[in-house]
């Protein structure tokens, strides 16, 4: 299990990387959010609540991909702008996360943050995985990076979200927290710059 040296270690790690990255990709994030802008005819930036650590409440930033309607869970993709999806699928719409991380609501590797009333209902054993923060990538977000796709295809998103998907990621970052080494975020890291 992730002990407190981990994750102040975890943390020195996020910061160094985010203030050595943020240089190179601060003026295509303008651009992108410049484009988002134009495209969707509103602020190229939107926040949401999500669960944080300990089950805390933070605002994620991402780049907006709809042109009207609310950001929400599951099978969104479809009613996103032509650029909305292809920043949706390549993930840079993810980048302003950076932010997140910068600031401490994020690391670059953990559970991705949920929408209120997912993590924070976990009890018993589950609640491990709200002692790490929630990250950019991680392994359940590896294995559903196509994710939206997924949901598109069900009849019944939200059920199979729930049934399906979510237990399974609980599955998947409970034992990322028990398993959890500094060479293990490495690795998911590479694995999430490869794929993209």
């Amino acid at each position: 299990m992730i002990s407190k040296s981990q994750l102040r270690f975890k943390r020195i790690f996020d910061v160094v990387l985010v203030v050595l990255c943020l240089p190179l990709l601060f003026i295509p994030i303008l651009l992108l959010v410049l484009i988002a802008t134009i495209d969707t005819k509103t602020w190229g930036i939107y926040s949401q609540l999500r669960v944080g650590q300990y089950g805390k409440l933070f605002k994620i930033y991402k780049i907006r991909t709809l042109a009207d309607g609310e950001h929400q869970l599951g099978g969104l993709i479809n009613h996103a702008t032509c650029i909305g999806r292809f920043l949706r699928r390549s993930k840079l719409n993810e980048l302003p996360q950076l932010y997140n991380v910068f600031i401490g609501d994020m690391s670059l590797v953990g559970p991705r943050p949920d929408l209120p009333g997912f993590a924070d209902t976990l009890n018993g054993k589950n609640r491990i995985i709200l002692m790490v923060k929630p990250g950019i990538t991680g392994p359940a977000s590896i294995k559903y990076r196509d994710e939206e796709a997924l949901l598109a295809q069900q009849k019944d998103p939200e059920h199979y979200n729930r049934a399906i998907i979510w237990v399974d990621k609980v599955k998947i970052n409970k034992k990322y927290v028990e398993n959890y080494s500094f060479y293990l975020d490495l690795t998911l890291i590479l694995k999430s710059l490869i794929h993209k």
